[in-house]
């Protein structure tokens, strides 16, 4: 019989044996599958841990941790926690049990597809459909009226903080800043928006910034019906922008969960500097970063460093610092490779230090940490505490993906990878997720997916050079020399100091394994032994 188990955001189809998150496949191994179908089948009652290796291994010796590991994974496939366990409950010593509100939907006609985001907003006649009770959003980049372009990093700057303050609410699905950021300059319907980004509700506005006054317009619309559902106007001076930015997002939120029971953005909410003059350096900075080029990398690192000249305690402008050179290593630009570690570890460690209540802050420090530090379990732990505090910051979805990848652990990778691409689906950084996909799945030793996933990446940033490492590892272990020998030899054009004896120095992998089956692939490609001019960068 098919039937589609209904929970939050995501739908469990035992037909297509799928897991989907707002009409997007969530990619989850056929056991998870199966361990996450049996506990939501039997979710009036604790599932005994005999029960589950039963149903799903039926009855085959498998070790504890394989189980753990299998249930944290099917956690993270639907985005629940150790911790949290909203959805998968730990009965201590008895088992587990789904505990989510579940609806059971039979389709009538099997050739009707349900699960895309635009028949997510669409209720059949017989009721069997019904939008999640988890409201879902995107903020569009606020116009600027004030007839001065050179304000356009000011006025994203304020979207951009009042996206990471929605994000703050667990039960409020926000698309990330750089998907609803592809929009900006563009004339578009809510209803498209709607359509391509699988969320109900679109919120939109502009910023009139005049002398030292500030006006912030915004109007939510139901993009289901086209109807307003909120419209309001913000005035004050621009010292008290971060006060006006709180109450836009407050009254955002009190408009879209009126059904729900009343929860508060906090008011009051620690500023990120009492500096204005470092806050303006820091969002320049944040929009050169995403350009991703050597070029916008050095002015961003130069103008987050003018940041914390003038607020020595701002722990983002730190970490993204600190991130800054993490790019500069792994793209092979550093001029000075142990200098440049030692000034990116220093600006992480104080980063983690000040930031620990600031998800951006934990996010990229950690991740410098374990690039350029090598320590790799601080990096999960300040992640993780992230993404505690912002469970829809994209960026620490990715960016923890990396870490628990180079642990060891491709499965558990492209599970937080496929997270961060349905948060921000359209990001003009997926390049990044594409390329972690494709490397977890090099490792996991299916060489297609990783050329499938690395060409995807090469045709949205051809200069990244992990891509054009694992196009060239990939084919060449999957026996296509041909299209190896193709992509060593712009590999070496990228990176001429690259060579095999120095790839742990390159990427922090720490599995064996791993980091053998790598080199393999890249010495089968043609890259040396030995190197020829230093590692990426290097001198």
């Amino acid at each position: 019989m098919h039937i589609r188990y209904l929970f939050t955001d995501f739908v469990l189809d035992t037909d297509r044996r799928e897991l989907t998150r707002l009409g997007t496949a969530v990619a989850v191994s056929p056991k998870v599958f199966d361990l996450l179908l049996h506990l939501v089948q039997n979710r009036t009652q604790v599932v005994s841990r005999d029960e589950l290796i039963d149903a799903v291994w039926n009855g085959r010796i498998i070790s504890e941790s394989t189980l753990g590991s299998h249930i944290n994974w099917a956690r993270t496939a639907i985005g629940d926690s150790g911790k949290d366990q909203r959805l998968i409950r730990t009965a201590a010593r008895r088992g587990f049990r789904f505990i989510g509100e579940v609806m059971e939907d039979q389709p009538a006609d099997p050739t009707t597809n349900f699960d895309s985001p635009s028949s997510a907003a669409e209720t059949p006649e017989d009721g069997s459909w019904t939008i999640s009770d988890k409201p879902s959003v995107a903020v569009l980049p606020l116009l600027n009226l004030s007839g001065q372009p050179d304000q356009d990093y000011f006025i994203d700057g304020i979207a951009e903080d009042i996206i990471s303050e929605l994000s703050r609410c667990r039960w409020l699905f926000v698309i990330a800043r750089n998907s609803s950021f592809t929009y900006k300059g563009r004339s578009v319907d809510a209803r498209q928006v709607s359509r391509d980004l699988g969320v109900r509700y679109v919120l939109e506005g502009s910023v009139r910034k005049s002398a030292e006054r500030v006006r912030i317009t915004g109007q939510l619309i139901d993009a289901t019906t086209g109807m307003h559902v909120w419209a309001e106007r913000f005035d004050g001076v621009l010292e008290d922008i971060f006060a006006l930015q709180d109450q836009f997002a407050a009254s955002v939120v009190g408009a879209v969960a009126p059904h729900l029971e009343r929860a508060e953005i906090e008011r009051a909410r620690q500023k990120p500097t009492n500096s204005l003059n470092a806050y303006d350096f820091y969002l320049r900075g944040l929009a050169l970063v995403h350009r991703g080029s050597r070029e916008s990398i050095d002015e961003a690192l130069a103008l987050f460093c003018r940041s914390i000249r003038l607020d020595p305690d701002f722990a983002s402008a730190h970490a993204m610092a600190a991130w800054c050179y993490v790019w500069r290593k792994v793209n092979g630009w550093a001029v000075d490779r142990s200098t440049e570690a030692a000034e990116g570890i220093a600006l992480a460690r104080r980063a983690a230090e000040l930031g620990r209540d600031d998800a951006v802050a934990l996010t990229r420090s950690g991740h410098a940490l374990a690039h350029l530090a090598g320590d790799i379990d601080v990096g999960v732990m300040l992640i993780d505490r992230a993404l505690e505090l912002n469970p829809n910051l994209a960026s620490a979805w990715f960016l923890g993906a990396y870490l628990r990848m180079w642990q060891g652990d491709p499965e558990a990778a492209i599970a937080y990878f496929n997270r961060a691409m349905t948060l921000s689906p359209i990001d003009p950084e997926l390049y990044r997720m594409q390329a972690g996909v494709a490397m977890a799945h090099l490792f996991a030793r299916r060489f297609d997916l990783a050329c499938s996933w690395a060409e995807k990446a090469y045709a949205n940033l051809p200069s990244f050079v992990m891509t054009v490492g694992i196009l060239s590892a990939a084919n060449a272990l999957a026996g296509r020399i041909e299209k190896s020998e193709k992509a060593m030899k712009e590999l070496r054009t990228l990176c001429p100091g690259l060579c095999v004896r120095e790839i742990s120095e390159w990427l922090p992998i720490r599995r064996q394994q791993d980091l053998c089956l790598l080199a393999e692939g890249l010495s089968k490609a043609g890259l040396p032994y030995d190197r020829l001019a230093g590692l990426p960068g290097g001198s």
